[in-house]
């Protein structure tokens, strides 16, 4: 079991750590090819289109956005017919199969009906009209991605017949690892070797095609514990493709990879595929550590650590740190509610016999006042959490997580084997890098 930690005067948000629900709705949308967006905003909105595509590392060539640039007679007088001159206009240069029509806090202002304009111009429109609204109003990152994933449903087509040993992946970026995309890759690969095939990723490159024969697969695997399972649930009962391994922490470190495995290995019948990768990496793995790792290991043992990150990551690393490590988690900082795996976090800090205070919707302020109330040896965070633990004098913080300084030249993944060595390497480049001396003033002599 765990300890809730609760705040007073917290009903506003201080320094908030999670983006609003654009930023997750267009996070997704930027997943798929052959579509534009047109986006309902004042021209600031439409920078939070091009991060997103920054995060699917997508180059400017390939993006087709559209921004309508309310401005305050917009907002006060209404836009529609400057919306609609828009997306004539989106059609005829972009010739996209489908256009998204993104609604914004400014078009929940001004009450924009978005979904009747684009029914009533659909039949003067080639491309695909998808209303989307997704304002900030309507929630954060993670809710943002929930909307997003649920405007891709109509283009799934239902499919009586399944491929056997298929499957799709969902939702991959929402993930803190600053290179999600290996994670990505090392999950794709990893199924391929065992012999399952990934019929679709949702969303990441992702073709309308394959989208379209999304509902082929005989299951769903959902690559985070922060956003997706609602659309996991409805694929379930629309589609009816099962939502497998949802119940397990995601493969971090040797145990939960291990566990993963195991679970994909059990449902496909592919026991012996599964195993033998299973030895494989731990023996790489170890083998890794003996020659290079275990002189470091010890000094992490009985280290009192917080971890500040999102369900996906966080859930599989506090094993990991707990019994890999030989760590003490003392204080848990999630950025999400981690409402979807509130039960998986309960189970699997029953099942290590340890209860470490925890903070849901974690902010700032929220994140500064524990970790100042708390009594830990190191955090685990992102370069928000490098900067408030300095000023509190902690001495070891380790800059694993996204928003980070690290500079990532290559895609490396935190998933599986060779993913743990990746995260071990950056922990102990960062402990030593601490106790290096700020004070010195080296000369140099000539």
């Amino acid at each position: 079991m765990y300890d809730e930690l609760k705040f007073d005067n917290c009903n506003h948000s201080k320094d908030p750590m999670v983006g609003c629900a654009l930023e997750g709705a267009t996070g997704v949308l930027a997943g798929i090819k052959d579509i534009s967006i047109v986006i309902h905003s004042p021209q600031g909105c439409s920078s939070t289109v091009s991060a997103a595509y920054d995060v699917h590392e997508i180059d400017f060539t390939k993006r087709k956005v559209a921004c309508t640039r309310l401005f305050e007679t917009d907002v006060v007088m209404g836009a529609s017919s400057k919306l609609k001159k828009l997306i004539e206009e989106a059609d005829s240069k972009f010739k996209t199969r489908a256009i998204f029509v993104v609604g914004t806090c400014a078009a929940d202002i001004i009450g924009e009906d978005i979904e009747g304009l684009c029914r009533n111009i659909q039949p003067q429109i080639n491309a695909k009209l998808i209303p989307l609204m997704a304002g900030g109003f309507r929630g954060n990152l993670y809710d943002g991605i929930e909307l997003g994933l649920n405007a891709l449903f109509p283009f799934i087509k239902k499919q009586k017949e399944k491929i056997p040993d298929s499957v799709n992946l969902i939702a991959p970026q929402a993930n803190l690892n600053p290179t999600w995309w290996a994670d990505l890759e090392w999950v794709r690969e990893t199924l391929e070797k065992i012999g399952i095939k990934v019929q679709a990723v949702l969303p990441h490159d992702t073709s309308l095609e394959e989208l379209d024969n999304a509902g082929l697969a005989s299951a769903n695997i959902l690559l985070s514990h922060d956003a997706g399972y609602k659309f996991g649930l409805k694929m379930q009962e629309v589609h009816g493709i099962p939502l497998i391994l949802s119940d397990i922490p995601l493969p971090i470190g040797l145990k939960n990879t291990a566990r993963w495995l195991r679970a994909v290995g059990n449902y496909f019948g592919v026991e012996e595929k599964v195993e033998a990768i299973i030895k494989d990496g731990e023996d790489m793995a170890i083998d890794v550590l003996r020659r290079r790792g275990l002189m470091m290991i010890p000094r992490y043992r009985n280290c009192r650590v917080a971890v500040s990150a999102d369900a996906t990551m966080g859930i599989g690393l506090t094993r990991m740190l707990f019994e890999e490590l030989e760590m003490i988690p003392e204080l848990l900082l999630f950025r999400s509610p981690v409402s979807d795996s509130q039960m998986l976090l309960e189970n699997e800090l029953n099942d290590m016999g340890i209860s470490p205070k925890v903070v849901f919707s974690a902010d700032g302020y929220q994140i500064k006042q524990s970790l100042m109330e708390s009594c830990v040896d190191a955090v685990f965070g992102s370069s928000w959490e490098y900067y408030l633990a300095e000023e509190l004098g902690i001495k070891f913080v380790f800059d694993v997580f996204n928003p980070t300084n690290r500079q990532n030249y290559l895609n490396r993944a935190y998933f599986g084997y060779e993913g743990m060595l990746n995260f071990l390497e950056n922990v102990a480049n960062d402990w030593e890098r601490a106790l290096r001396s700020k004070h010195i003033n080296w000369e140099e002599y000539s």
